[in-house]
């Protein structure tokens, strides 16, 4: 009886132990990594958080949902060997404020620029997953002169070929769109919530603690908002048709849902006006490519990035 008594107190501090170490883990994935620090800027109104790090052309990062910088946080030093990283909380989510307007994604993208312009940063190149991919966009139609490129990261874009094609089956758009609802439902169940998308993904059970405590009930509604917002951005898309030559790489991993559309998606840009844009996939991963692959991506983002100087 003792020896069982023994083994059970044993297996439940090793588990007591566990989780204090996903708890540490998880709170050290939100400190900078080595040689970056953490700021803040007031742009349009409000605050936007980034991180800064490294030297060289610049380079800013915007992640997707559910996620905040900390997306890119494995990759972050090693970018930052070659060019002046900025990893950005898109506005309401991480520690950057609410826009000051609504969360229109041409807004958010104003937003972003004028914080490269804040922080000095010359012609950056953009790269953006899932809703930054969207954010990056925007960036592209409205300042073409002041970027040297960008890159979108397996992601439909709303308004252009393939993207409602891509879009089927997707029960949690609907979801999300329904005003108020999902406000209603998700606060206090963000780990089962979240954990849909994170089973998606290679994530490590610190990374799942870290952003289920990153996304309360502020970070929940703005990821929402902008989700809400994606219908108008359809409409406002699928009116940019002047021609425009900023490089864009269309990237998706292979293991993604959205990896046989990749030649929709570059026949749509194409379509209207974007005249240098080119595919690429990104081996042995899904939908959360940073995840599942940090060093190809990483690989990708430094080829077309440097190609661009």
């Amino acid at each position: 009886m003792r020896q069982s008594y023994r083994e059970v107190m044993l297996g439940f501090l090793a588990c007591f132990m566990l989780m204090v170490g996903v708890r540490v883990s998880a709170a050290n994935l939100g400190a900078p990594p080595p040689g970056f620090t953490s700021a803040s800027a007031r742009v349009n109104g409000s605050s936007l958080h980034y991180l800064r790090g490294g030297s060289g052309p610049s380079l800013i990062l915007l992640h997707g949902f559910p996620e905040d910088w900390v997306e890119y946080r494995a990759i972050m030093p090693r970018l930052a060997k070659h060019f002046t990283v900025v990893a950005v909380d898109l506005p309401g989510i991480g520690k950057s404020e609410p826009p000051s307007g609504r969360y229109e994604i041409p807004g958010i993208a104003g937003d972003v620029h004028a914080l490269a312009k804040t922080l000095k940063l010359e012609r950056p190149y953009v790269v953006g997953h899932d809703v930054g991919g969207h954010v990056a966009y925007a960036f592209v139609r409205q300042f073409p002169d002041d970027l040297r490129g960008a890159m979108i990261l397996d992601v439909p874009m709303a308004g252009l070929l393939g993207a409602q094609e891509a879009g089927v089956g997707f029960w949690h758009v609907g979801f999300i769109l329904e005003p108020g609802l999902a406000e209603k439902l998700v606060p206090g169940r963000q780990a089962v919530f979240l954990g849909y998308f994170f089973d998606m993904g290679k994530f490590t059970p610190a990374e799942r603690a870290y952003f289920a405590s990153a996304y309360q009930t502020p970070q929940l509604h703005a990821a929402f908002q902008i989700y809400r917002a994606m219908p108008k951005e359809a409409e406002w898309n699928a009116a940019q048709t002047e021609p425009n030559n900023v490089p864009l790489a269309v990237a998706v991993g292979d293991m993604s849902p959205f990896a046989k559309f990749l030649p929709a998606f570059i026949e749509g840009y194409r379509a209207k006006g974007m005249s240098l844009v080119e595919g690429a996939t990104i081996t042995g991963a899904g939908d959360y490519v940073v995840a599942d692959d940090p060093s190809g991506v990483a690989e990708l983002i430094e080829r077309f990035a440097g190609a661009s100087q």
